[in-house]
């Protein structure tokens, strides 16, 4: 198992980024696995394909802007920690963590580790999405669909033993759901994995051709725009 925890990084820095340029991460699954669990073949798994294929190429993570969703889903990130933290058990903070067992590095960035075995996983809700998550699926102890994939990747990726899917809003309960693999999306995450990154493959193999044949091909600096 080659599993390498980076504790050392700070999610959201340079050096992060350049960490997980290329990488497929759990975040990500939901873009190549389908919620039937088939690889998928779409405009959102292509998009992610060319994505990630220029990223390798430039050695570049593009900007992303900043909305208001995330910063509030940043903040909200660290007081669940901390409540987690007061109620259960100790969190630690963690940058990144990568798998290289399928010969090819898989990337999960943690929002935090707790023990040698378990995960939080945590999730800034509006008060009506939170609602419909207590009513909906905590009161069934189940994960909310949406996040069912990232939760499972993170556990495959991580090789941990349990995840607490935590639902926050601030001024309602804060919702902890416990998930350990589950066989079956373990199984279509390794095979999506494969087949991803042999797409991947194929493209960069024609694109290294295309540079080294005689192509009308003209280099260009990257500017920064401010």
């Amino acid at each position: 198992m080659s599993v390498t925890i980076h504790s050392e990084l700070q999610q959201g820095s340079v050096e992060w980024l350049n960490a997980r340029c290329g990488i497929l991460t759990a975040s990500e699954f939901k873009l190549i696995l389908t919620p039937a669990l088939k690889i998928a073949s779409n405009e959102k798994e292509k998009t992610h394909l060319y994505d990630l294929l220029a990223q390798r190429v430039t050695k570049h993570v593009e900007p992303t802007f900043q909305s208001y969703d995330m910063e509030r889903g940043n903040f909200d990130e660290e007081h669940a920690r901390a409540k987690y933290s007061e109620t259960y058990a100790q969190v630690t903070e963690c940058g990144f963590i990568t798998n290289d067992d399928l010969g090819f590095t898989l990337g999960y960035s943690p929002d935090g580790l707790v023990g040698d075995d378990g995960l939080i996983e945590c999730k800034s809700r509006i008060q009506k999405w939170q609602m419909q998550t207590l009513v909906e699926y905590v009161a069934k102890d189940e994960v909310p669909p949406d996040f069912i994939m990232q939760v499972q990747a993170a556990l495959y990726i991580s090789k941990r033993k349990w995840c607490d899917f935590i639902s926050y809003s601030g001024g309602m309960k804060m919702a902890t759901v416990r998930s350990e693999p589950i066989p079956e999306y373990q199984e279509a995450i390794e095979l999506a994995a494969i087949a991803f990154e042999e797409r991947l493959s194929e493209k960069l193999e024609i694109y290294n051709n295309l540079v080294a044949s005689d192509a009308r091909l003209i280099p260009t600096e990257r500017l920064i725009y401010l």
